[in-house]
Parts: structure tokens; C-alpha cells; sequence
């Protein structure tokens, strides 16, 4: 039989402590709160691997443990939150869910647009918590295959332009056709072992150099 997918590595990024004082009214609501939904996270079958605060460290925290999903229980400090999680993620994508009492959603669209992947607003019942990650994952997935295809896109664009100067500068110099400029570079790459595009870079940049 095929062995059963391994469960989401999840760090949750959030007041480590689930005991405020007693006569914190605000606090315990909250503490209970984030007690649900971690409870919602391991009955859904999800792998916590670690809960982290907000401060300098976290970017090298989640660098070392690399997990799968980050979910950000913000309670009243969403938007604070946020700003220092997607920072610590700017260089190593990863879909970003958000759990948060904070009812000011007028910096939703800024949250979206920063790379978080879904924004839940309190009143999130347990066995609704997988149905939001399985979400957010794919559209996750969805948006980095389009961020690739866009990347790969923009550099075949470069390529060409790269590839058309350097034509340009061989057939100027060495008085031939595009034709045989074009076969030149191509021989060239063999010859070398190198891309095209790289060839023509070279050319580019020899020529850039000498003016």
C-alpha cells in the first residue's frame, strides 16, 4: 500500500504562554482562543513543530526549521504581526495563514498583497481549521506556480533581447546576416559548452566594455 502523505509541519507564530494573569479578562479570551485553534490543528492531524514569538530571532527560527505553513495567531496586534512575519519569510516563501480577534480588516488587502495566503477574522470553530488550511495551501501552490511560470516568462523575454543585441553587434562588426550571426553565436555555445544566452551576454558585455 502507498504510505499515507507525512502531516503539515506547522509553526505557529504567537505568545508562547497560554496562562495570563487571572484577573485579565481580555488575555484569557484570547488564551482560550489560541488554545482552540492549536486544538484544531492537531485533531485535524497537522504536525505543530514549534510555537514562536514575534522578535529578532524569528527569521533564523524559521530558517532552521523550515516548515511547511506558518500560521500567525495575532490576537489584537495583527497588522504588528504581520509586517515582522512576512520580513522573516521575504526570502524563503511560505503560505501564511492568519487567526486574529483584530475586527480592523481595512489593512486586509495590504496583509494579501504582502504574501499572506488567508485572513480569518476571530469565531473560527476547531473542525473548520483544516478546510481554511487545506485552502490556503493550494492557493498557495496555485500562486507559486504562477510566480514561476511569470519568472521563467520575464527571463526567456531577457534571453531573446539579450540574443537580438548580440546578433546585432556581430553583424555590424563582422559586416554578415542575421542568418550567419545567429549560426555564429549557436557554434559558439556548442564550442563552449554554454547556454546561448550566455554567449551573447558576453558579446554584449565586451562590446558595452569597448565602447
Amino acid at each position: 500500500m502507498p504510505s499515507s502523505p507525512s502531516p503539515l509541519r506547522i509553526v505557529i507564530v504567537a505568545p508562547e504562554s497560554l496562562s495570563p494573569e487571572p484577573h485579565d479578562v481580555d488575555a484569557w479570551w484570547e488564551a482560550e482562543r489560541s488554545r482552540s485553534l492549536r486544538i484544531g490543528l492537531l485533531e485535524a492531524g497537522y504536525n505543530i513543530v514549534a510555537v514562536l514569538p514575534v522578535d529578532v530571532f524569528l527569521p533564523d527560527r524559521l530558517a532552521q526549521i523550515q516548515p511547511d505553513m506558518i500560521v500567525v495567531d495575532a490576537e489584537s496586534q495583527a497588522r504588528d504581526t504581520l509586517e515582522h512575519v512576512v520580513m522573516a519569510t521575504r526570502d524563503a516563501r511560505r503560505p501564511i495563514v492568519l487567526f486574529t480577534d483584530d475586527e480592523d480588516t481595512s489593512h486586509v488587502r495590504d496583509a494579501i498583497a504582502a504574501g499572506v495566503t488567508a485572513y480569518v477574522v476571530a469565531g473560527l470553530a476547531s473542525e473548520r481549521v483544516k478546510p481554511v488550511l487545506d485552502i490556503a495551501m493550494a492557493r498557495f501552490e496555485h500562486e507559486e506556480r504562477l510566480r514561476t511560470e511569470l519568472a521563467q516568462a520575464r527571463s526567456q523575454l531577457s534571453e531573446r533581447k539579450v540574443i537580438e543585441r548580440a546578433k546585432g553587434i556581430l553583424m555590424k562588426r563582422q559586416a554578415i546576416g542575421e542568418e550567419e550571426a545567429y549560426a555564429r553565436l549557436r557554434k559558439t555555445a556548442m564550442d563552449k559548452g554554454l547556454k546561448l544566452a550566455e554567449v551573447a551576454q558576453r558579446i554584449v558585455d565586451v562590446s558595452d566594455l569597448l565602447g
